[in-house]
């Protein structure tokens, strides 16, 4: 279950990674529930920590989320 964790106000990305509402966090949870990864979800799983682990130093360092964070755009399907 996710729920609100008030903390002032942190930048948005921010925001999400403190209340595990962030894709980071969400990737974890999907590669728990799938067994036939395996092995290779270990490697998917210290990939995502280490993400989590340079987000908490940037913010840390600059205030504001990281620029990869910052500059992501969606892009419209087509099929």
């Amino acid at each position: 279950m996710r729920g609100y964790k008030e903390e002032g106000t942190p930048p948005p990305f921010d925001m999400l990674v403190r209340n595990d509402l962030d894709r980071f966090h969400l990737i974890r949870d999907v590669i728990d529930g799938v067994p036939k990864l395996g092995y290779m979800a270990a490697y998917i799983r210290q990939a995502v920590r280490d993400k989590l682990i340079d987000h908490k130093h940037y913010i840390s360092e600059h205030g504001e989320d990281m620029p990869e964070i910052q500059s992501r755009t969606w892009q419209h399907a087509t099929g």
